[in-house]
């Protein structure tokens, strides 16, 4: 495979990846909350936990997506093996 398919695969995994652990940790937040906060709080609680675990589960899933992308960076050569998302900078125009 040539850098750009290496590249194209690398934001298709990546975004999977986000997404899946934006499902999982909301669905780990809903968890907790049906077994630890449900019988604690009010019952219309559901209608403020709903949006603010959404929010939270997409922090989670930002921390969590950055983690794993520096621990890759880390030990693989990007630019060995993938290409620039965008090109090199092209100087300004001359007038």
């Amino acid at each position: 495979m040539n850098k750009k398919t290496n590249t194209l695969l690398f934001i298709l995994a990546g975004t999977l990846f986000n997404i899946l652990v934006t499902i999982l940790s909301f669905l780990i937040i809903l968890f907790i909350y049906a077994r630890v906060l449900h019988p604690v709080l009010p019952e219309n609680s559901i209608a403020w936990i709903l949006p603010l675990g959404f929010v939270a589960a997409i922090v989670v899933s930002f921390v969590v997506y950055r983690l794993v992308i520096k621990t890759i960076v880390k030990k693989v050569d990007m630019d060995k093996y993938f290409s620039p998302i965008f090109g090199a900078k092209r100087p300004p125009p001359k007038s």
